[in-house]
Order: C-alpha cells, then sequence, then structure tokens
C-alpha cells in the first residue's frame, strides 16, 4: 500500500515509537511533482531516530524517541502528522515549529488527545506535546472530507445547477466558498451543509493562487482550472505548492479549453462551451477536473485510467448520477 499511496508514509511515525524500529517502502501516489520524505526523516532522527534508505525502503530503529524542539523548513501536512504520532510516546516534550494547520492536522490532534496524549496548541503553527506512555483504544468520527465537498460544489457551479452537500464543516472551506462566491454562486451555509445554487448561469472567472491553509488548497487547484476554462473572463491560476500539478491542462485543452501554462501559472481565457473528447487522467484531482469538464461539455466524453478517482472519492459516478449526470464506469 505504501509503495501507491503517498499518505502511507505515515505508519512510520507510529510504528517506530510503539515498536521501537520501522521498515517502509518508500511512499507512491500521485505523479504531481518532488514531494521528498527528508522532513519526515530529519523530524524523526531529531527525536532520536537512526534511518537508513536502502534499496527503496525507510529502515528505522530507535530504543527511545526524546522530545525536542522540530522546526520545519516549510509547512508540510504529512511531517507534521508523522511527528504528531511519533511524539505522543516520546519522553519528555516536543514541539513542532511552523505545523501545518489544516482541519485534518487538527482532528488528528484531537483524537489523539482522546487516546491519551497531551497536544496544545491546536489549530496554530506551534503544536506542543508532552509525551505519555501508552495510549488507550477510542471511537473516533473523522472530520468530512472538505476537497470532496469542495469538488462536488464546483461540479454544480460548472454546470449552472444547485446542490446541497451535507455533512460538512463550512467553517474550513472559507477560501473554497470564497472563489465561489466570486464564481458568482449564492452560497448558504448552515451548521454542517453547504448549498449552492447558480440559477443557470455561467461562471465568472476568478484568480486562483494556492497556498497552505487557510488560503486556497492545491487540493482544489484542478476543479477550478475546469471551472475557469468555461467562465465568463480571464483569469490566472497560480499553483505555489507543487511544481508539476498542471497535467490536466493539456487534457483540457483537447476540449477546446484555452489555456496557456506559464511557468507555474496557467493563463484562462473562457470559452462559452467545451466539447467532449477521449481523455487520459494523470492524477487524482486531474482526474475530477477531467469529470467536471465533461460534465459541462457538448457531447461525451471518455476518461481514461480514473482508478485515480478512487483513491479520493467513493463511488463519484454514482454520486454524480443522484445530482442527474450521466455518467458511467465501463470496465476496460
Amino acid at each position: 500500500m505504501v509503495k501507491t499511496m503517498r499518505a502511507s508514509i505515515l505508519v512510520l511515525g507510529p510504528m517506530l515509537a510503539k515498536y521501537g524500529e520501522a521498515k517502509v517502502s518508500l511512499p507512491g501516489g500521485c505523479a504531481i511533482g518532488t514531494r521528498p520524505v527528508n522532513l519526515h526523516l530529519k523530524a524523526l532522527e531529531d527525536l532520536g531516530a537512526t534511518i537508513e534508505v536502502k534499496n527503496g525502503y525507510i529502515y528505522a530503529h530507535a530504543e527511545t524517541l526524546v522530545g525536542t524542539d522540530i522546526y520545519f523548513d516549510q509547512v508540510t501536512v504529512t511531517a507534521t502528522e508523522n511527528v504528531l504520532m511519533a511524539a505522543t510516546l516520546a519522553k519528555g516534550t516536543t514541539t513542532i515549529h511552523n505545523a501545518a494547520q489544516e482541519p485534518e492536522i487538527s482532528d488528528l490532534c484531537h483524537c489523539l488527545n482522546t487516546m491519551g496524549a497531551k497536544i496544545s496548541g491546536i489549530g496554530t503553527s506551534m503544536l506542543i506535546i508532552e509525551g505519555v506512555k501508552h495510549l488507550n483504544g477510542v471511537k473516533h468520527s473523522v472530520c468530512p472530507d472538505r476537497i470532496e465537498a469542495g469538488t462536488y460544489l464546483v461540479a454544480a457551479a460548472i454546470t449552472g445547477g444547485s446542490i446541497t452537500v451535507k455533512n460538512i464543516r463550512h467553517q474550513s472551506m472559507r477560501s473554497t466558498l470564497g472563489k465561489l462566491i466570486e464564481a458568482g454562486a449564492d452560497i448558504k451555509t448552515e451548521n454542517n451543509s453547504i448549498t449552492l445554487d447558480m440559477k443557470g448561469r455561467r461562471p465568472k472567472a476568478v484568480n486562483i493562487k494556492t497556498s497552505a491553509y487557510p488560503n486556497f488548497p492545491t487540493d482544489m487547484q484542478a476543479q477550478f482550472t475546469a471551472l475557469n476554462a468555461i467562465a465568463d473572463g480571464h483569469s490566472s491560476i497560480t499553483e505555489t505548492i507543487f511544481e508539476n500539478r498542471f497535467m490536466h491542462v493539456p487534457e483540457l485543452s483537447r476540449m477546446g479549453a484555452d489555456l496557456t501554462l506559464e511557468g507555474n501559472t496557467v493563463v484562462c481565457k473562457g470559452v462559452k462551451s467545451l466539447t467532449g473528447a477521449h481523455l487520459m487522467a494523470t492524477d487524482l484531482r486531474a482526474s475530477a477536473s477531467l469529470v467536471l469538464a465533461g460534465l459541462a461539455a457538448q457531447g461525451t466524453t471518455t476518461i481514461d485510467r480514473v482508478y485515480h478517482l478512487d483513491r479520493g472519492y467513493e463511488t463519484i459516478e454514482e454520486k454524480l448520477k443522484l445530482l442527474g449526470a450521466q455518467i458511467e464506469r465501463v470496465q476496460d
């Protein structure tokens, strides 16, 4: 599993803390740019681990992990999570500086605290973990997926339709919702739901620049590229997190989108309509963007290699059918 899913490296920290050693394959995942694991490894070494990378595997060993100050040179979600889980069972206090602040980080902290961990500073860029001797099993409900919710909201926006997404914390989606409102959507939020209504209107072009939370998420960039492709006006989409996350652009261009790639920015001139085409999915969010474009396009769109979708969306085609989409998954 670790070889195919990037986030699977998150088994490294907990295994090292619990068993004192771990052998984990170097992670795989979407080919969207360089995502080195050096931040994970350096932080675990700072906690006292001995680490060797050999023949595609990470070998880690530690008699005892000892709390210390961890300084991340850049914001990193998975490395923050790995250190959090390892440090809960370390001896002494660990302080993570420049910690990621995503809602998923806070959710992990709350889960660990329920299990008996002592973590403070939750929701800030400085997390303080006082090591404990053991954790207890608990029942925990994972926070809703804001990226999946955002994708369905864009599906309604790109087709001029309406949708209500339930069991979602709208407070964690302010940047995405703000851009949808800017695009012309009427949005109503309640305690655990979001309703979007385009009332048949063509979306307006919106400028996008990805950044760490609470700013606009890189995982929504591809979906908004598809939205801007058929929007009224010109826009720019700048990617600051990954250097190779525009592989959906050539595929959208094959559908008639007017997109120009300039370094880490796509300049988009919105067209009134796209034309269905035979497309190739390259990664998780690119796959989602092509599905969204296909919903708005004239004619039939066929997308190959949609297995990428299954790592981030559960039966996306069935949920889109409930919204009125004409979509089928066909086995090769």
